[in-house]
C-alpha cells in the first residue's frame, strides 16, 4: 500500500515540478522513476503488480490515446491533412528504414533486431507530444499537426513492432497486420457508435456518466486485442477520434474527466516504466 502510495505521490510531485521549471513532465517522471527504482531500490514495479503490470501499462495508455483521440477535430485538420498523413504513412516508414539502417550499420544490431528496435522507437505518442506541447507553446499549425501524429503514430508504431516480432519468431507478419488492421478498425466503429447512440439518447444519468465511457472503451480495447493481437490501441484511437467529432452527442464533461485521468495515468505510468530502467542498461 505504501509503495503504490508513493508512485502516486511521486507521479504529482514531477508533474508540479515540471510545471515550476518550465520542463516536459516526462523528464522528472523518468529521473524520479529511475531514482526510486534501481538506484534507491523502494520501488520493484515487478514484484509489486506481478503479471498485472503490462495489461495495466496497456490499459493506461488506451485511456491516454482515447482521451486524446476525442481532443482531436476534424475542422482543425484543414490545411494540412496531408502533412499529417505524410507523417504517419510513409514518413514512419522512412523513419523504421533509416533507424533499423543505422542501428545495423552503427550500433552493429543483426537485422531483424534493428527492425523490431525501429519499429519501437517511430512512435512519439501522446504521453511524450502533450507533455512537450504544454512546455513548447508552439504556434497553432504545429501543435495541431503534433497532436495528431503523436496520438495516429502509436497504433501505427505498434502495428509495425508486431508485424516485426512475428516476422523475427515464425517469419510471416504481414497476414496479423491485416488482420490487426481490420480488427481495431471494426471494433473503434462499433465502440464509438454505441456509445454516441447511447449518449444521443440520454439513457445514462450524469453521474454514470464518466464511468460507463471508461468501462466501455475498455471493453472496446480488449475486444479488439481479442480478435486481433495488439489491435486495441488503434481501435481505442478511431473510438475517440469518431465520438468527439460526432454532432448532438456533449462529450465536454466526458473530456474533461478524461483529461485529468490522462494526466494521473501518464504520472504514475513512468514512475513505474522508469523503476524498471537500470542506468547500467543505458
Amino acid at each position: 500500500l505504501h509503495t503504490l502510495a508513493a508512485v502516486l505521490v511521486l507521479g504529482v510531485g514531477a508533474q508540479w515540478l515540471a510545471w515550476r521549471l518550465r520542463q516536459p513532465s516526462i523528464l522528472p517522471l523518468l529521473i524520479l522513476g529511475i531514482l526510486a527504482g534501481p538506484v534507491s531500490g523502494l520501488l520493484d514495479p515487478d514484484r509489486m503488480f506481478g503479471p498485472i503490470l503490462f495489461p495495466l501499462v496497456s490499459i493506461g495508455v488506451a485511456l491516454v490515446l482515447f482521451e486524446g483521440g476525442m481532443t482531436l477535430r476534424f475542422r482543425d485538420l484543414r490545411g494540412h491533412g496531408s502533412s499529417v498523413t505524410n507523417l504517419v504513412s510513409w514518413g514512419a516508414l522512412l523513419n523504421w528504414l533509416l533507424i533499423a539502417a543505422g542501428c545495423h550499420f552503427l550500433a552493429g544490431l543483426p537485422g531483424d533486431i534493428a527492425m523490431l528496435f525501429a519499429a519501437l522507437v517511430i512512435v512519439t505518442g501522446p504521453t511524450v507530444i502533450n507533455p512537450l506541447l504544454r512546455t513548447m507553446r508552439a504556434d497553432n499549425t504545429v501543435s495541431q499537426v503534433l497532436r495528431w501524429e503523436g496520438i495516429l503514430i502509436d497504433p501505427v508504431g505498434a502495428l509495425l513492432a508486431v508485424i516485426a516480432f512475428q516476422f523475427l519468431l515464425t517469419g510471416q507478419g504481414w497476414g496479423l497486420f491485416a488482420k490487426s488492421i481490420l480488427a481495431g478498425t471494426f471494433a473503434g466503429l462499433a465502440g464509438a457508435w454505441t456509445l454516441g447512440f447511447v449518449l444521443r439518447k440520454h439513457w445514462v444519468p450524469e453521474y454514470l456518466l464518466n464511468v460507463l465511457t471508461l468501462a466501455w472503451v475498455v471493453m472496446a480495447f480488449a475486444g479488439s486485442d481479442l480478435l486481433a493481437h495488439e489491435s486495441g490501441l488503434l481501435a481505442v484511437t478511431i473510438m475517440g477520434v469518431l465520438l468527439g467529432n460526432m454532432r448532438d452527442v456533449a462529450v465536454n464533461e466526458i473530456l474533461s474527466f478524461k483529461e485529468s485521468l490522462s494526466v494521473l495515468i501518464i504520472s504514475m505510468l513512468f514512475i513505474v516504466l522508469g523503476a524498471r530502467v537500470h542506468p547500467n542498461e543505458i
